[in-house]
């Protein structure tokens, strides 16, 4: 279980290799996503609180990444936050999320990306629910679920 101390220590001495990697050039980005998912994803942008689709989604399955399809978090370790964001506990794998330290806005955040795509999805914070602690705070439009059968 990835723990506070794990995400600082990965946002100051590096995540955990992926297990591929996935590189295209801005046009190409361009011409699989739409604006919106191309703005947060690729510019590092955020939508409106309580706006994004995936809010209120509770069906069971995997989201994965809107850009390379890497499966980020599982739907059982969603929770409702509060924030208007879809929040998670884990990702689904140690080495799914890069963690960067994120200085912009006058504050210190944890930036998390696809450590598949450097595609980004939201921040991290330590406010989240036992076990963990963590709230993983995902942009709706990063994201896509692949629902179980």
């Amino acid at each position: 279980m990835i723990t506070w101390k794990d995400v600082i220590h990965f946002s100051v001495k590096g995540s955990p290799e992926p297990d591929i990697r996935v590189e295209k050039t801005e046009n190409e980005w361009k011409n699989i996503l739409t604006p919106e998912q191309f703005r947060i994803t690729r510019k590092k942008g955020t939508e409106a609180p309580h706006s994004g689709a995936l809010c209120s989604i509770h069906d069971a399955g995997k989201y994965e990444c809107i850009c390379c399809s890497t499966p980020l978090f599982d739907s059982t370790i969603k929770f409702e936050s509060g924030t208007g964001w879809p929040s998670f506990t884990q990702p689904i794998k140690e080495n799914a999320i890069k963690y960067h330290k994120d200085s912009s806005f006058g504050m210190v955040r944890v930036e998390v990306l696809c450590n598949t795509c450097d595609a980004h999805l939201g921040h991290v914070f330590p406010d989240g629910p036992e076990p963990s602690g963590l709230r993983y705070c995902i942009n709706s439009e990063s994201m896509k679920i692949a629902k179980e059968a």
